[in-house]
């Protein structure tokens, strides 16, 4: 681009007697511009407006902008993914600045970031979430989420129930604690009710005796946040957002077993391979050099047992926990006497096992083991009736000629 700078050098160069050629070589632009200059003098140049230049993303902001219209809270990583799988090949801040422009920026006070040491505390909790499973359609259901992060390398491991019941619970923690390969030193928890039953005035907090029972079998301890201070367990609430924007809206599930094979597959292959917006670390590399700090997981399974007594109903089946299970068509006593594993209900008859079934989530699910219904005895098969026999007229004709053979009388 020439200047009035260059031009005034051309002008210059010209007075001192230089060919246009050689003006051209000095300048370093085109014997037509340096003839151009020399004829106009010392006019500054007028430049218009550039052509505006086609964006990548322009093909895809529509759909970006329907989706943040329909779910203001799907994160930026999400929606990349999405305009990837339909062609887009832009870089992802040509996402976010657009992102930007569409939905209004978020302020939040400034946060005080506390480090937690390589197996030292992992944070649990559970968050509402309302889904229609499409099994159920017009069904609006409330299931929860239990969330275990480890406060070191931000390793999440979820799992979605039907309830918040002590045995679910259990059940979670027993899962999350194989899934990790080890245990924390500390678990960190809000003030729900399965977990803090309570506190005394000097301050001193009162644990639920299941889950302290089931802690101390794995060798860690319970820990309560501060009360009103629910920023003491933020590394566990703030992946709640995340799961809600990257993973939970814009999808469907048939059911709460669909949403947790959906969950599991998410948080493998995207949420703990990324790399964290906080940390700058991968998640999974992150975990993989907490994971030896972790304690050994016990050699003898956690069996915790709530024995308690269920009536049997016309049909054969018990209900707990809102569920409903069989049991054999044998069964002569009405009121049953049932012990509730972590991960399996046994079912007792005079102090003899007459079932085992494994825990089903959700409400108002049904289980019938086939073993407990006898198969009806086939009928047998009527007799042949000696009424109304038939026999072939080859017979009647053969009769016939016997007897007209012999003479007898027609």
């Amino acid at each position: 681009m020439i200047g009035l700078r260059e031009i005034v050098l051309i002008q210059n160069l010209k007075n001192q007697g230089l060919s246009i050629t050689a003006i051209a070589r000095k300048v370093g632009c085109d014997r037509k511009t340096v003839r151009k200059y020399l004829e106009l003098g010392l006019e500054a140049p007028v430049y218009g407006p550039r052509q505006p230049r086609a964006r990548v993303i322009e093909p895809y902001e529509r759909y970006l902008q329907e989706r943040v219209q329909a779910f203001p809270d799907l994160s930026g990583a999400r929606l990349l993914r999405e305009i990837r799988e339909l062609g887009y090949e832009g870089a992802y801040t040509a996402v976010t600045d657009f992102l930007r422009e569409v939905r209004p920026a978020r302020h939040a006070p400034f946060e005080r970031r506390f480090e937690t040491p390589p197996g030292k505390q992992a944070q649990v909790d559970f968050a509402e979430f309302t889904v229609e499973f499409t099994d159920e359609p017009g069904v609006v259901r409330k299931v929860w989420l239990f969330s275990l992060v480890l406060g070191h390398s931000l390793w999440l491991w979820g799992r979605f129930v039907a309830s918040q019941n002590l045995q679910s619970v259990l059940r979670c923690h027993i899962a999350a604690f194989a899934a990790l390969g080890g245990v924390p030193e500390e678990i960190l928890y809000d003030r729900m009710k399965t977990a803090v039953i309570g506190e005394d005035e000097a301050g001193v907090v009162t644990y639920n005796a299941a889950l302290v029972a089931l802690l101390n079998h794995y060798g860690a301890v319970p820990r309560a946040c501060q009360p009103y201070r629910a920023k003491t367990k933020g590394k566990v609430e703030r992946p709640f957002r995340y799961i809600r924007q990257d993973f939970f809206l814009a999808r469907t599930f048939r059911n709460i077993d669909d949403l947790n094979t959906q969950f599991e597959a998410w948080r493998t292959e995207i949420a703990n391979p990324r790399v964290h917006a906080t940390t700058r670390r991968v998640v999974d590399a992150a975990f993989t050099e907490e994971q030896p700090s972790l304690k050994p997981l016990p050699v003898i399974p956690y069996s915790a047992v709530l024995t308690v007594e269920r009536r049997v109903s016309k049909e054969g089946m018990i209900s707990v926990g809102g569920n409903f299970y069989s049991v054999p068509d044998t069964t002569r006593r009405r009121t049953l006497e049932v012990q509730h594993h972590a991960e399996e209900l046994r079912i007792f008859e005079d102090g003899q096992l007459i079932a085992c079934h494994p825990v089903l989530e959700g409400k108002a699910c049904r289980r019938v083991d086939p073993t407990h219904r006898k198969t009806p005895p086939k009928k047998p098969a009527p007799p042949p009736s000696s009424q109304g026999l038939r026999r072939p007229l080859d017979f009647y004709d053969a009769v016939g000629r016997r007897l007209a053979a012999t003479g007898a009388p027609s």
